[in-house]
């Protein structure tokens, strides 16, 4: 069988409809995940049952698959409560907790990477732990790791492709339907994956972009 993108012309605008599905999926869990990452890497520097519950949280998130997480979620959880999410509002939740997970260990990191003589100075001073935190600390932070934020970010990007799972129509969604539409996998296979490497290529670019700011602010 030959190649022929023509079968698939007419369909194109609906598939780049998917952008923003994927996008806006991406850009939620990554600010809701970012502030509950936020708030658990700021928690887990107090030792105690508080630290211990955030770490079992964090190994659960990072230790099983997300495929598996929002099948459970959307599928599993409606069975013993007898509440049906909606498929967005499903990935939303399970990509934000998911996402805070893997950034909240990000944060971990970059605070840690901080001068504790800053931070003793500080407290010397008088200044309030929670000025210390928000004015010392998660600047400092998140200028160590704003890389590996940024491809945070685009990893979740790629990820928010496994959606189509529970029907949510992202691009990987709407390439299923329009293959099964025109009996043609390869050419919407490949506009899709070439639409996810320009999205990524753009998002690498911004993050740069904002590093070499950071870096010379």
């Amino acid at each position: 069988m030959k190649i022929d993108f023509g079968v698939i012309t007419d369909y194109i605008p609906y598939l780049l409809g998917g952008i923003l599905v994927t996008l806006e999926i991406a850009l939620a869990a990554a600010l809701l995940g970012s502030l509950l990452a936020l708030v658990f890497s700021l928690l887990s520097r107090k030792k105690g049952i508080v630290q211990k519950l955030i770490k079992v949280f964090i190994d659960f998130f990072r230790g099983t698959p997300l495929l598996f997480q929002l099948a459970f979620f959307h599928y599993g959880i409606p069975q013993i409560t007898g509440i049906l999410p909606t498929a967005y509002i499903s990935a939303l939740i399970v990509f934000s907790i998911n996402s805070s997970a893997y950034l909240a260990e990000i944060l971990r990191a970059g605070i840690e990477s901080i001068d504790k003589g800053q931070i003793e100075a500080a407290h010397a001073l008088g200044v309030k732990s929670w000025d210390i935190s928000f004015n010392i600390i998660i600047p400092q932070a998140l200028r160590n790791v704003l890389p590996a934020i940024m491809n945070e970010f685009i990893t979740l990007v790629k990820e928010t492709s496994v959606v189509s799972l529970i029907s949510l129509t992202d691009l990987m969604r709407r390439q299923q339907i329009v293959s099964a539409a025109t009996y043609r996998f390869f050419e919407p296979l490949l506009f899709v994956g070439i639409v996810y490497y320009i999205m990524n290529i753009i998002l690498s670019n911004i993050g740069k972009a904002l590093e070499r700011k950071l870096k010379y602010d």
